[in-house]
């Protein structure tokens, strides 16, 4: 059954005691089929504990992000939230998540009270209705493995390729671009902040595909390993999640055994939501 369970519980922080000036919170990464968490948890929990610091007058609108060692989904992260400035129009957080008594993450999330200004948006690329492409579970039907279960029920999102996904074969073609359309697979509370955290919380599975995509190289490629290596993220406009969202992507540039992944995230009637911008390391386990 799909459910969006997994990202309720990415985001459900627990506040413990700081030892500092600013505020401290420990929260639960959550099972994938492989040794080191999603990287999505670490970003969405992160900002989370940001957002708990400061004052519903402004709301976040960038957040930059470093992986610094790969976390362990067995174990708690512990979330360090640094105030680092309150004006009268931004807010900055710095955030410094601990595993193991290690530092394996950073973030610094800037927050902005809204203003009234003229808007410019890049053009929605052309893309297929969501209605008439399967999901995933569909795409992997009668493929078996805990990767197949969790990539066809266990990410708490419905996600729908174009021109089509790179689970088992590439599909589609080489092409240095992609699309995703994505959904919650449960309706999600009003809170705003609630599918700002959930837009955060799912960025992060496809964003380099376009990369593997041009490498030739599908989810299930033999010794395909990857890391998330650093993230940007910029957010234009509130949208609901649990509606379904287009995520425009490319491979802006694949170098030194690193790739960087561009996305930006529409409403289904072409407002820009968000920008993202991912490096990550790709190992391919055979030569290319």
């Amino acid at each position: 059954m799909s459910t969006s369970a997994a990202f309720h519980r990415a985001i459900a922080l627990i506040e413990v005691d700081a030892g500092h000036p600013g505020r401290a919170f420990t929260a639960q990464p959550q099972p994938v089929p492989w040794p080191k968490a999603y990287g999505g948890d670490t970003v969405a929990q992160s900002v989370a504990a940001a957002i708990r610091t400061v004052d519903r007058d402004r709301s976040l609108h960038s957040v930059h992000s470093t992986f610094l060692r790969g976390v362990d989904v067995a174990e708690e992260v512990r979330y360090d939230v640094e105030i680092i400035r309150d004006g009268r129009s931004f807010s900055t957080r710095h955030v410094r998540g601990h595993q193991h008594g290690k530092l394996a993450f950073m973030a610094t999330a800037s927050f902005h009270v809204p203003e009234e200004f003229p808007v410019h948006r890049p053009t929605m690329p052309d893309a297929p209705s969501p209605d008439g492409l399967p999901s995933s579970a569909e795409v992997l039907s009668g493929l078996e493995g805990p990767d197949i279960e969790y990539w066809s029920h266990g990410r708490s999102f419905d996600m729908r390729h174009v021109p089509g996904p790179v689970y088992a074969s590439i599909e589609g073609g080489s092409a240095a671009h992609q699309a995703v359309w994505v959904r919650a697979f449960e309706a999600l509370d009003d809170d705003p902040l609630t599918h700002q955290l959930a837009i955060a919380y799912v960025c992060d599975y496809t964003i380099l595909e376009p990369v593997l995509r041009v490498l030739g190289l599908p989810w299930r490629a033999d010794g395909l390993v990857t890391a998330s290596l650093d993230h940007a993220m910029w957010f234009h406009a509130p949208a609901r999640a649990d509606e379904w969202l287009l995520y425009a992507q490319e491979s802006a540039g694949i170098s030194d055994g690193r790739g960087l992944g561009t996305g930006r995230f529409y409403t289904s009637d072409g407002q820009l939501v968000a920008t993202v911008a991912q490096e990550g390391m790709i190992r391919p386990g055979r030569p290319l």
